[in-house]
């Protein structure tokens, strides 16, 4: 029987050995989660919506035991697993409250003696295939607003923090849940790409939803295409950190360590190319260095520790290869730069500069610690730089002057721009990528209505007398 091992990404150490689903026995799974399905539509939507208050609830009464599992299974600065845990909280609250008004009926005229409304109906089961980066809030931001509009969901969550995948699975269950409504499968690495392609082809799924990879989501989105389903994709980042020359760089530069090093580099929407007027290029660099060396890394359970362990060691591995490719290839390291000695994969909090579009730590997306400062002459040449990538998550744009920061940022091709203000998914506004970063919103009112079905209703008056059209 396969199973799934988990490893604890600051020492190395195994934590727990989990037996893993095959074909069969996760298909069964999806049979009752989508004969659950029917019965969870049917309570009141404010039923619902008080069972997901409650989520939101156990969260919070859980909140130490959940993040120190999120910090063993992954590596999570402590302090930032508890603010996980109390975000995902607060996504349950917004839509436990404001979600029966997203979902209901919108009456519209449409002349004569007819009634006319537009209702926001659940579409079914949904498959959610998730990451390890934040492996409670991306989750809860998906199975919130989907369960509150009556859909139920198969949870794929990422192997190496399957802790977390089967105590969520919990949460929902202790929180007053049907058994079923939400269910986790624990799938091998390898079978992956076999299960997912048999549950998305499988009829009782209606959709599915993807955070991950580029590639991840390629392949997600082509068996949804073939078999003519909706899907959901939150990919990858490069995001551009735009500094001009009339930015308070004291105040970039806090923003600077804040977005790029949070959850120790490793979020898609964290600001990985630091594009740096000329006038203010050696004050931000001399800055924004010398904050980095003074960064605390260590043992994630520590709570002085700022940076942790990257969450496995063939991501170490990968973040390593990409500077050091791109320091053949020209680039200067400042500070950091290669893994740290001893236990763990640990790897030193990075600023690289001298680089160029064709480098790997400004062509890829660097999911690690590592920064990425280039020097530009003037608004245009910032705006190219910006831009030059294939993907279109977040951008932030800093400058004294807010008018003069957002006609640059509405030349950036991005889901979410950000002026004098570090990138952040909230609850309260959609949130999505342009470009290879995906397509789909969560989040917000768009979040609650992302997997309904926008059904039109017209109870006529009487017979119609004029021509048909269609």
């Amino acid at each position: 029987m396969p199973e799934v091992t988990t490893v604890d990404p600051a020492t190395g150490q195994v934590l727990a050995t989990y037996p893993a689903a095959g074909v069969d026995e996760v298909l069964t799974v999806l049979a009752g989660v989508h004969a659950a399905q029917p019965a969870w539509a049917a309570r009141p939507v404010e039923e619902r919506a008080e069972l997901v208050r409650a989520i939101g609830a156990q969260l919070r009464k859980e909140s130490a035991e959940l993040a120190a599992l999120m910090t063993a299974e992954m590596g999570k600065p402590i302090g930032e697993a508890r603010a996980e845990v109390e975000k995902s909280a607060t996504a349950c609250d917004f839509y436990a409250e404001y979600g029966p008004a997203f979902l209901a009926a919108r009456p519209v005229d449409t002349g004569g003696h007819q009634r006319s409304w537009v209702a926001q109906e659940p579409i079914g089961v949904v498959l959610a295939v998730m990451p390890w980066n934040f492996p409670f809030w991306q989750v809860l931001r998906f199975a919130a607003p989907t369960l509150l509009a009556g859909n139920t969901a198969v949870l794929k969550h990422s192997p190496n923090v399957t802790g977390c995948a089967l105590a969520i699975e919990r949460v929902l269950r202790d929180a007053g849940l049907p058994a079923d409504v939400l269910r986790s499968v624990v799938v091998a690495e390898d079978d992956v790409p076999e299960v997912s392609r048999v549950l998305i082809e499988d009829d009782r799924v209606a959709a599915v939803s993807l955070t991950g990879s580029e590639r991840a989501g390629a392949a997600v989105a082509a068996a949804a295409g073939r078999a003519v389903k909706k899907s959901l994709l939150e990919l990858g980042g490069s995001d551009p950190f735009v500094v001009l020359a009339d930015a308070d760089v004291e105040l970039a530069v806090a923003g600077a360590v804040r977005s790029r090093f949070l959850n120790s580099g490793q979020s898609c929407l964290a600001a990985k190319r630091f594009v740096v007027h000329a006038d203010v290029a050696e004050e931000f660099t001399a800055r924004f260095t010398e904050a980095v060396r003074e960064l605390q890394v260590g043992d994630p359970r520590d709570e002085a520790t700022q940076v942790g362990p990257l969450a496995r060691a063939d991501l170490r591995e990968g973040l390593e290869r990409q500077v050091h490719e791109s320091v053949a290839a020209g680039a200067r390291v400042l500070t950091g730069g290669a893994p740290l000695a001893g236990p763990g994969a640990f790897f030193a909090p990075t600023v690289v500069t001298d680089v160029t579009l064709d480098m790997p730590v400004l062509a890829e997306e660097t999911f690690g610690p590592v920064a990425a400062v280039v020097v530009v002459a003037d608004d245009d040449e910032a705006v190219r730089l910006a831009d030059g990538t294939r993907y279109g998550l977040g951008a932030s744009v800093w400058s004294a002057d807010p008018g003069h920061a957002l006609a640059v940022g509405r030349r950036i091709t991005s889901g979410a721009l950000f002026v004098n203000a570090v990138v952040a998914s909230d609850v309260r506004l959609p949130f999505g990528g342009t470009k290879r970063s995906g397509y789909g919103r969560e989040l917000g009112e768009a979040g609650a209505l992302e997997f309904t079905n926008a059904r039109t209703y017209v109870v006529g008056g009487g017979v119609p007398t004029g021509p048909a059209t269609e």
